[in-house]
């Protein structure tokens, strides 16, 4: 081997060491540079391919009742506040009518009157009545004695010359009236002794069963004054105030019933086919500092042909229907109340 290019050898060795020395530094920003461009790029890529949350936004509700007047007249007093919890039965209005009241006692008064009218007929003629009755017959029937005696010897005047036609006439005539005043007696003292008829004891128990649905239908009314709570539940509004005049099926005061809350979502229909009753997803509830609720679906109904839905935003698809979704927490939630706003990402719900 020669000897000198050995050493030429030698001799370049520490001059390629300081330029690969020289070189080290420049080559460790590159790798970072180069690293934070792949870290750019791939959250870039995760960020656009992902899917997009649909957030979908439903409210509480729950069962309402408007309670209404069935009749006419002016409150008189609301003895509950709104936000009052009330039990069933409870008074909410009460309602004053001085017509109605006043139509009641005179349907008493009525009522009272038919009432001696039926007893007075089946206790029948009274004793005395019948006496007098008897008398007035006795008498008739004495008057026609005269009366046919008077006749008979006029009669006998007349044939034998001694006494004018005339007085034969009136003598005639007395005696035919008294015939009538004895035929009238004796049918007047037959009906004291057998009292009244059938016929009429029907029409006295008539008088009084209608007398009785009369008061009845008064008090029907008069009930109807007192508005009651049909079940346990909280005053949600007060739509009358004391002094006002209503009329019948005028929404007096509105119940909610807070063990009867639901959450209600209307959905395109695009958006539920995977949807069943039964299924379980969590909402949260701004109200009650983003609390995550566990419902429960139980009820998926369409809407009409024309009803809107609720989106996050618009894409355009309102020819699809609407369905309406009714979801109840499977634990009950004391806090929530109607009205309040519950979401959730759609998509990812499952």
């Amino acid at each position: 081997m020669d000897m000198s290019s050995v050493d030429d050898k030698e001799q370049s060795t520490p001059s390629e060491a300081k330029v690969e020395a020289a070189r080290s530094p420049t080559r460790v920003p590159s790798i970072i540079v180069s690293l934070v461009a792949i870290g750019v790029v791939s959250l870039s890529t995760f960020y656009l391919l992902r899917p997009e949350p649909l957030l979908v936004q439903g409210e509480a509700d729950a069962t309402r009742f408007d309670i209404a007047a069935r009749v006419d007249g002016r409150v008189k007093e609301i003895p509950v506040e709104r936000g009052q919890n009330v039990p069933a039965g409870a008074v909410l209005v009460r309602i004053d009518n001085p017509e109605t009241l006043a139509k009641h006692e005179q349907m008493k008064a009525a009522k009272a009157v038919a009432d001696a009218q039926l007893a007075n007929v089946l206790v029948g003629t009274r004793v005395e009545t019948i006496a007098a009755r008897k008398a007035e017959m006795e008498r008739a029937q004495a008057g026609l004695v005269l009366a046919q005696k008077t006749f008979d010897r006029t009669h006998t005047l007349t044939e034998q010359g001694n006494a004018p036609q005339a007085r034969l006439d009136q003598a005639t005539d007395a005696l035919h009236e008294s015939e009538r005043a004895v035929d009238q007696a004796k049918s007047a003292y037959e009906q004291a002794v057998n009292g009244y008829t059938k016929e009429e004891r029907a029409i006295a128990k008539a008088n009084v069963e209608k007398a009785d649905a009369d008061i009845q239908s008064v008090q029907s009314v008069i009930d109807q004054l007192l508005v009651y709570a049909p079940v346990a539940s909280q005053v949600y509004q007060r739509n009358v105030e004391p002094g006002e005049y209503v009329s019948p099926g005028v929404p007096l005061v509105t119940l909610i019933d807070l063990n009867d809350v639901w959450i209600h979502f209307d959905l395109r229909e695009d958006l539920v086919k995977n949807l069943k009753v039964g299924d379980r997803f969590d909402v949260r509830i701004p109200a009650l500092a983003n609390r995550s609720v566990t419902v429960k679906v139980k009820l998926i109904a369409t809407k009409g042909e024309y009803a809107s839905w609720r989106a996050t935003r618009a894409s355009g698809d309102f020819d699809l229907r609407t369905f309406s979704i009714r979801a109840y927490p499977v634990q009950r939630v004391p806090e929530l109340r109607p009205g309040m706003s519950a979401y959730l990402d759609w998509r990812s719900r499952q």
